[in-house]
């Protein structure tokens, strides 16, 4: 198992996540912290169980905003996705989870975006609202620009929303176009 540490620094507003991401040839785990100043500040933790093929299995996010805490686990199972053990039909079909507060979940449908320039990835998601924890089905397009390069775009809930990203050798994203960029901790 391999173990790494990312940060990244929301652009848009204030805002910092944490994130440890553990690879390994059978699973991938990550667990990260995010403090934002959005919606009346708020601390959202959120914990990933993806195969080894990077696709979603479960996440599990809690968010402290004052004295309201609230839970949400989205899970996998035969046939669709359950929110909090219940069935969710309307998420049937859904490809992968996208959570709003990370540029950390991109990576899922990145690694499987064909790397010939030109090439797209159209996908529904279950989006994770993070401040309102919230699950609604969306749909998204990711096109490969060339190497280390490719443009999302929304066409569900946000549609209208293109942002390019540049994404490291794991397909991990460096940098996204109005709202993330990767920061490393001084040595």
């Amino acid at each position: 198992m391999q173990t790494s540490v990312l940060f990244w620094r929301r652009t848009d507003i204030e805002g910092f996540e944490r994130l440890t991401l553990s690879v390994g040839a059978e699973s991938v785990t990550a667990s990260s912290t995010v403090l934002c100043l959005e919606d009346g500040g708020f601390r959202l933790d959120h914990h990933w169980r993806l195969d080894g093929g990077w696709s979603a299995q479960s996440v599990t996010v809690e968010r402290w905003n004052g004295r309201d805490h609230r839970k949400l686990t989205l899970e996998r199972v035969p046939g669709g996705w359950e929110v909090d053990g219940l069935p969710r039909p309307d998420l049937d079909g859904a490809d992968e989870p996208d959570l709003s507060v990370t540029p950390f979940c991109n990576t899922f449908p990145i690694r499987r975006t064909p790397e010939t320039p030109g090439s797209t990835l159209p996908l529904d998601t279950a989006f994770i609202d993070g401040p309102a924890m919230t699950v609604t089905r969306s749909k998204q397009r990711y096109d490969r620009q060339g190497p280390g390069r490719v443009r999302y775009v929304d066409l569900g809930l946000s549609i209208g929303f293109e942002a390019d990203l540049r994404v490291d050798e794991r397909g991990l994203v460096v940098f996204y176009e109005h709202l993330f960029e990767r920061v490393t901790p001084p040595v």
